[in-house]
C-alpha cells in the first residue's frame, strides 16, 4: 500500500502471478478537515485513517490472494476490527505493564516506575519479534522493505527499476513502526511524571492519556521528517529505524515489482511521466498500474 498527497493505492500478485492493483482519490486530511491543520489533534485524525486504509487496503488484498469468493470488510467490519485493535493494544501495552509493576513494586514508588517502563518496552519488542517468527508475517516484513526501499529510490529521484530499488535500504525514518515506538517511549516518560496515583486513576490515566500521546508522537515524528539534517532528528529517528530491523526484510525481486507498482498507481499523470522519463522500469508494474 502507498499513500501520496493526492491518492492512496494497493497493489497484490494474485495466485497466477498477476499483479493487480487499485488507486483511490483521497485529498490531504487538512483539506478535508479544519481539526487536521491543529498541532497534536491532527496526529490522532492521521492514525484513525491510517488505521482505516490499511483495514482496506488489507482486506482487498487478502480478497484477491486467495480468489474472489472472498469478501471485502465492510465499513462496519473495519470499524469494529479498528476498536479490537485498539482496545488490544491499551489493554496489552498500557494497562497490563501498570499491573503488572503495581503488584510486583510493593510500596516503592521508583521500582514501580521502573518496572513498567521496563516490561511495556520489553512486551512490545518481544510481541514484533514473536510476529516475525511467522513464515507468513515474514514475507509480509519482506513487503514492507520493498515498499520503504521503492520510496527511498522515488525520493532520491533515482529510476524505479529493480535494479535502482535494490541498492537502497529496507529501513525508513517515516515508517508506521517508528510512530509506534515514539508512542512507547513517550508513554514511558509521561506516565513516569504522572508517578503512580491510586488503582482507578492509574488505569485511566494510562487508557486516556493514549490520545495526547499519539497527537505529541505524530508531532514529533513529523519534525524529524522534515529536519533529517539535523541531530536531534537523527537521534529522535535512531530508535524506529533500530526497530524496523525486525519488522522489515530484504524483498524478492517480484515483491518490489509489486511495491513499485502500488507506488505507480498512488502518483497523478504528471508525476508517473517525471519517474518514466528516469530510466527505465518493470515492464509487469506500468502494465498493472491503476489509473
Amino acid at each position: 500500500m502507498m499513500r501520496a498527497p493526492s491518492a492512496w493505492a494497493v497493489a497484490v500478485r494474485r495466485p497466477d502471478g498477476v499483479i493487480e492493483a487499485q488507486r483511490h482519490e483521497l485529498p490531504k486530511l487538512s483539506s478535508r478537515s479544519r481539526w487536521a491543520k491543529v498541532p497534536f489533534v491532527r496526529g490522532m485524525l492521521v492514525l484513525g485513517e491510517s488505521l482505516t486504509l490499511g483495514f482496506r487496503a488489507l482486506s482487498w488484498s487478502a480478497q484477491k490472494s486467495v480468489g474472489e469468493d472472498e469478501k471485502e470488510l465492510s465499513r462496519l467490519e473495519i470499524a469494529g476490527s479498528l476498536t479490537i485493535a485498539m482496545v488490544l493494544f491499551a489493554g496489552l501495552f498500557i494497562v497490563l505493564p501498570a499491573a503488572a509493576a503495581h503488584l510486583v513494586a510493593s510500596e516503592s514508588d521508583v521500582a514501580f516506575v521502573v518496572l513498567e517502563a521496563v516490561i511495556r518496552l520489553a512486551l512490545f519488542i518481544a510481541y514484533i519479534w514473536a510476529l516475525g517468527r511467522s513464515k507468513e508475517i515474514r514475507r509480509v516484513f519482506q513487503y514492507h522493505g520493498a515498499e520503504h526501499m521503492s520510496i527511498h529510490a522515488y525520493e532520491n529521484g533515482q529510476p524505479l527499476s529493480v535494479e535502482s530499488v535494490k541498492r537502497y535500504r529496507p529501513e525508513h525514518p517515516r515508517c508506521g513502526t517508528s510512530f509506534l515506538l515514539i508512542v512507547i517511549l513517550l508513554a514511558i516518560v509521561v506516565f513516569t511524571l504522572v508517578g503512580r496515583p491510586s488503582w482507578p486513576w492509574l488505569v485511566g490515566s494510562r487508557v486516556l492519556g493514549i490520545p495526547l500521546i499519539a497527537g505529541l508522537s505524530y508531532e514529533l515524528l513529523r519534525w524529524s521528517g522534515t529536519h533529517s539534517s539535523e541531530r536531534f532528528a537523527a537521534i529522535l529517528a535512531a530508535p524506529g529505524m533500530w526497530l524496523q530491523r525486525l519488522t522489515t526484510g530484504v524483498p524478492e525481486e517480484p515483491m518490489i515489482e509489486v511495491a513499485v507498482t502500488s507506488l505507480l498507481s498512488a502518483l497523478d499523470e504528471e508525476q508517473v511521466d517525471e519517474v518514466i522519463a528516469r530510466g527505465p522500469l518493470p515492464e509487469t508494474s506500468v502494465q498493472a498500474r491503476a489509473r
